[in-house]
């Protein structure tokens, strides 16, 4: 499937309405086997495969543009199939608290497409991505032809719930220095590269962006990236950060908060 500005089938909010997406024909191979990384779709059969794949509308966004906005009426989810897309919520006040960055084979924004409600957060692309969308209608009309497939979705939410409550209680019980270590041993951990016993990893673009991944602001975090270079725990070079011991960085989780 082909989508355009002039699809009737985009009833959501402007902003995404009116993007540009860019006309490309779909290989069908590409998106069964990126529907094959996706937890809710990797047992389906050839068939509902099939019904998936004929309704797939492929898009393209490039860093930094937003795909849709919190509050918005949701249209439909999102299957990432290149790139990386963030997942956060917007304060009065500007500031952000990022609660997922989502990359290939990861599915977006089930819950609104299964329960009617509207998106609960904004997504935009930190790289250029092509995603594949589903409608909600379509999107329902596979769940109640393929009841396993809404299992399949309760398992999915279920995770991203136990995922929020991890983030409300890094939030409420644990200092910054706290949850910035955390982060960078999952970066370290997910990400690292080996280095004479450590890792290297690459720190996202800013301080405010690791600021709004682990819910405070960007002077906290340079605060606390100073002390622990300051302490040999870590050393950074421009965005390029070398955790020389991952299990000298871990043990620094064991003091009291």
């Amino acid at each position: 499937m082909i989508d355009s500005g002039e699809n009737p089938r985009c009833g959501y909010a402007d902003l995404i309405c009116s993007h540009k997406i860019v006309p490309m024909p779909i290989d069908k191979s590409g998106p069964r086997s990126v529907l094959a990384k996706v937890q809710m779709f990797s047992a389906l059969s050839e068939q509902e495969f099939a019904f998936v794949t004929q309704r797939l509308v492929q898009r393209s966004y490039g860093a930094g543009e937003i795909v849709f906005s919190e509050g918005d009426a949701c249209a439909g989810m999102y299957i990432v199939q290149s790139g990386s897309l963030r997942i956060f919520k917007s304060s009065a006040s500007g500031r952000e608290q990022v609660l997922a960055i989502e990359g290939p084979g990861s599915s977006v924004a089930e819950l609104p497409v299964f329960d009617g409600g509207n998106y609960p957060a904004s997504a935009q692309a930190v790289t250029d991505c092509v995603l594949l969308f589903l409608s909600k209608q379509d999107f329902q009309a596979l769940c109640l032809r393929y009841p396993p497939v809404a299992l399949k979705v309760l398992q999915v939410i279920g995770g991203r719930l136990r995922r929020l409550v991890g983030i409300i209680e890094e939030l409420s019980f644990t200092t910054v220095r706290h949850r910035l270590i955390a982060l960078l041993l999952r970066l370290g951990k997910a990400e690292g590269q080996g280095n004479r016993g450590g890792v290297i990893v690459t720190l996202p673009a800013s301080n405010t962006e690791l600021a709004a991944q682990i819910g405070t602001v960007r002077e906290l975090v340079s605060r606390n990236l100073s002390r622990l270079q300051q302490e040999g725990l870590i050393r950074i070079d421009n965005r390029t950060l070398e955790i020389p011991s991952l299990e000298r960085l871990e043990a620094e989780l064991e003091t009291p908060a």
